[in-house]
């Protein structure tokens, strides 16, 4: 499915984006954040929280608020990537999981399941493409 595609470009200039936005983070070294993506790169919301999923719950939440549609957006996750953390972007409808960390087996089972694209390690200037990488341009 290519409803919704990005370029490894833009995706390597994400961890940047989030960790700039990252304010808690410059005080406690301690923080994770779940960042917001459009297509181009531009980071929408970012949250952060002492627990990885408590900032995605927040992410998710204040873009629920602000009526963001996920189907045209990136999730980036400071962290691992767990079962949780996709279960959560998949009931977003979130096409593009993104995480500076590993992925657990089970979560990319479930993005495979879910047809979520589920890239990690992601760097400046490498990633794996763990499923969906029919949605990563090269």
């Amino acid at each position: 499915k290519k409803d919704f595609t990005i370029s490894h470009k833009i995706l390597y200039q994400l961890p940047e984006k989030l960790r700039a936005a990252q304010k808690i983070f410059e005080y406690t070294g301690g923080i994770h954040a779940a960042g917001l993506f459009d297509q181009s790169g531009q980071l929408i919301f970012m949250c952060e929280d002492i627990g990885r999923h408590n900032a995605l719950d927040k992410l998710i939440g204040k873009a629920l608020q602000n009526e963001i549609d996920f189907s045209k957006s990136i999730i980036l996750l400071s962290g691992r990537s767990s079962f949780e953390l996709i279960q959560k972007s998949a009931m977003a409808a979130c096409p593009i999981v993104a995480a500076v960390g590993a992925p657990s087996s089970l979560a990319i089972q479930l993005a495979n399941e879910a047809g979520i694209s589920l890239i990690g390690f992601l760097k400046s200037n490498h990633f794996n493409v763990y499923s969906g990488k029919e949605r990563i341009l090269s």
